[in-house]
């Protein structure tokens, strides 16, 4: 993914953000040494292929998420990343804090701003709970608040249950669920359509539209129905 993350990190750039590679590691604050310390090495890699300057901030729990150095810093930066692990945790760590707001408000003034798997999955308004199917949905930093993300949907169902299963696919009415392969992106610029990027596929699975779409392709009238 490194041509797409060098292009977020030149749209940044080009609207005054300075070209850092910001990792937000919270989804997995919870999974220990080895899990963060390979969150940290591979931003780090990355960021060193793209020639630009790594900054990986421990935020790993709620009350990290009101340090104010961690604000100014994500404030400033051309791309702000948020890693893979637990959507649910990242949500609750993020939601209503000064971290969450600055994220929004970076990405409102020109920060790209991508997720991974549970990054992904909590930018919408909630969050399902796919392992404890009776629980109620997590709030979610309600970025992109009607668009639903399944990660991973090339292998996702192969790792739960089909219970499991039928209750990711049961969204609101006026929501829309996706499914991203892995190795795959779907990206919005200002003033442009939705778009893949990568190896795979985006599937809209549920919504006005139901098919799926290669790099490269426009996500049709997902604008619209996205709101």
């Amino acid at each position: 993914m490194a041509d797409l993350e060098r292009s977020l990190v030149e749209d940044g750039v080009r609207q005054g953000k300075e070209p850092w590679f910001i990792q937000i590691p919270t989804a997995a604050g919870r999974e220990g040494v080895e899990s963060l310390r390979y969150w940290e090495d591979l931003g780090r890699s990355q960021a060193d292929a793209l020639g630009i300057k790594q900054v990986f901030l421990p935020i790993y729990d709620r009350d990290e998420a009101s340090n104010p150095e961690y604000v100014d810093l994500i404030s400033q930066g051309a791309l702000v990343y948020m890693s893979g692990g637990d959507p649910h945790h990242l949500a609750h760590s993020l939601v209503d804090t000064p971290v969450g707001e600055a994220l929004k408000e970076g990405w409102l003034s020109g920060a790209s701003l991508a997720g991974c798997s549970a990054g992904a999955m909590a930018m919408s308004a909630s969050v399902p709970h796919f392992r404890f199917s009776r629980s109620e949905p997590t709030k979610g930093l309600s970025l992109t608040p009607r668009l639903r993300v399944i990660p991973h949907f090339d292998k996702f169902f192969r790792w739960i249950p089909e219970s499991a299963a039928q209750r990711l696919m049961q969204v609101p009415d006026d929501s829309i669920l996706i499914g991203i392969d892995e190795m795959t992106a779907l990206v919005k610029r200002p003033d442009e359509e939705w778009i893949v990027h990568g190896r795979a596929s985006v599937h809209l699975l549920k919504g006005p539209l139901n098919t799926q779409y290669r790099h490269g392709e426009v996500v049709v009238e997902l604008d619209k129905l996205a709101g």
